[in-house]
């Protein structure tokens, strides 16, 4: 029987609401889908590819089950390449990775080797992440690919450092917020160098219907802004509060007795951050972007005026 109801095309959520971009990502980010076997994604990527095509309910599948098995897919597969992600660089893997590697350094912050290190471990995630998660289908080269992972180490590092230096003589608060005000700095070097390539020569832009327009370089700064900006806010919950509370904590004395608990405490707030910080930042801007035609390269602008003359928006995958 077909099912002419379900559009796999889109996501089963009103994007055009927060509430119902929130519950998409939810879906999207659950850090349960890592887990998944290549033979059950491969599965998941034929069921959706089948429904796509005869527009027939699999058997054995309710609709429950078709929209979960869509979700799985979504979770490992590039919307634009359509390949197979890289596990760490999955937004599901987000809430766990960022786990351990935003409570290490927010725990071990004190000396300058500790620090180095985990601010490098970072800025690796993040690059697998950004490169992971990029908008478009056109290559990175290898080259530019390295000089990205270079400039935001270095500006992690950079920003850590100096940081560091100068609160040595202030309340301790000051040195545990040093971590999250090198991720911020270096989330706006990563990001863009990483997807510096669709600066250079714009991303995919489709009309409402689909059609591939062209390439846009203002929709690709767009997107890289807003990216940007919701990774930014991912990181504030689990570097921020977590550090004020935890120093509220050792002021009052609950790790005197048991100065190792602070590691597990660390951790078990930041990952109760994370998990619900990512999908829930993931969702401030649809990752279906819109631009408005008039905003678009002159070039660009009057492909679609001849073409599409009632278009006055197009539409583009921001990345995430």
């Amino acid at each position: 029987m077909g099912s002419p109801q379900i559009d796999l095309d889109k996501p089963r959520y009103d994007q055009s609401t927060y509430s119902g971009r929130a519950k998409h990502f939810l879906q999207l980010t659950n850090p349960l889908n890592v887990l998944a076997s290549d033979a059950e994604l491969d599965e998941a990527q034929r069921i959706v590819a089948e429904f796509r095509k005869t527009r027939r309910m699999p058997p054995g599948y309710d609709e429950e089950k078709l929209w979960s098995t869509k979700y799985l897919y979504d979770s490992a597969f590039h919307p634009d390449t359509g390949e197979k992600m890289f596990v760490l660089g999955r937004m599901a893997a987000q809430a766990p990775m960022n786990t351990i590697i935003t409570g290490c350094m927010i725990t071990f912050y004190k000396t300058t080797p500790a620090t180095v290190f985990w601010q490098w471990v970072n800025q690796t995630f993040n690059a697998v992440v950004n490169y992971t998660n990029r908008s478009g289908d056109a290559p990175i080269s290898t080259s530019r690919l390295l000089a990205s992972y270079c400039a935001a180490c270095g500006g992690a590092l950079g920003t850590a450092l100096y940081l560091n230096s100068k609160v040595k003589n202030m309340k301790p608060i000051y040195a545990r917020l040093v971590p999250f005000a090198a991720v911020c700095g270096a989330n706006f070097i990563n990001i863009p160098m990483m997807r510096s390539n669709e600066i250079a020569n714009g991303t995919p832009v489709f009309t409402a219907d689909g059609e591939r327009v062209g390439e846009s370089k203002t929709a690709a700064r767009s997107g890289i802004a807003l990216v940007c900006i919701s990774r930014v806010l991912m990181a504030v919950p689990g570097m921020t509060l977590t550090p004020m509370i935890t120093n509220y904590a050792t002021r009052r004395g609950m790790f005197c007795r048991w100065p190792l608990l602070v590691v597990p405490f660390q951790l078990s707030l930041v990952g109760l951050c994370v998990t619900f910080a990512t999908p829930l930042c993931c969702a401030l801007f649809s990752q279906t972007a819109a631009i408005a035609v008039d905003s678009l390269e002159a070039d660009l602008k009057e492909i679609v005026k001849k073409k599409h003359p009632q278009v006055k928006e197009l539409y583009y995958n921001k990345g995430l």
